[in-house]
């Protein structure tokens, strides 16, 4: 009974955003199957970032008490190995489908995949530190998730749709690995007096951008006024 329980506080949080997700498409929704698969290829970017991982470990090593090889240890061989394995996945697959045809699409894809990764990771924490971790990485590290994936997908989505303009796609991958290595920074120096405080405010900036993130592709939809209900919950969203 322990260990289901433990695996449904694991999976929730991923499973919920993805459905909060879901629910902002107003206009266009993507189909059912499609998101499962996005969600599944999250979870083969987790084999993909152990493998580089694993690659990768064999040339560096990294000094725990040192400050400038702990931003390394952070934002290239965790933040940028992690949100390239979720990248390659969004811009190689899913941006290409018929179905990714208005600029949200580009976070709804994003997200779910990063929240297939972040469950699977989760699944995998949770049950290696027990309830306590699963509960904390709740409200703390799958959020987080979340929030690098919807910045990912608003530039993806402006690639595709804002005159072309593929070098956005770079931007997805930058500001995604940016917001990952700040986050994970933070907690990887956690020695540091006040540091840790850092997280905090680097996922709820993330969050808040993510909001804005949303709110301007839900209102850049060539489609929202082709559905007369569609405008309703945008309304709702205003007052």
């Amino acid at each position: 009974m322990y260990a289901l329980i433990l695996l449904a506080i694991a999976l929730a949080p991923g499973v919920a955003i993805g459905v909060y997700i879901y629910l902002k498409d107003h206009h266009e929704r993507e189909p059912i199957g499609l998101l499962l698969r996005a969600f599944l290829f999250g979870f083969l970017s987790v084999v993909i970032t152990l493998l580089i991982s694993m690659v990768i470990e064999q040339f560096i090593t990294i000094d725990e008490a040192s400050l400038s090889e702990q931003a390394v240890h952070a934002f290239l061989i965790v933040a940028l190995v992690e949100e390239f394995s979720k990248f390659i996945f969004v811009r190689g697959i899913l941006y290409n489908n018929k179905h990714f045809n208005e600029p949200f699409d580009g976070i709804v894809y994003s997200v779910m995949v990063s929240m297939g990764f972040a469950t699977l990771e989760n699944v995998l924490y949770a049950f290696n530190g027990g309830m306590g971790t699963a509960i904390m990485r709740m409200f703390t590290a799958v959020p987080a998730h979340a929030t690098f994936a919807v910045l990912m997908g608003f530039y993806l989505g402006k690639a595709k749709f804002e005159h072309k303009k593929s070098y956005y796609a770079l931007h997805a991958l930058g500001v995604a690995t940016l917001f990952h290595g700040a986050y994970d920074y933070c907690l990887f120096v956690s020695w540091v007096p006040g540091i840790v405080l850092g997280a905090l405010v680097s996922l709820v900036v993330g969050v808040w951008l993510s909001k804005k993130a949303i709110r301007i592709h839900q209102l850049a939809s060539p489609f929202k006024n082709s559905n007369p209900d569609s405008s309703q919950p945008i309304q709702n969203e205003k007052t």
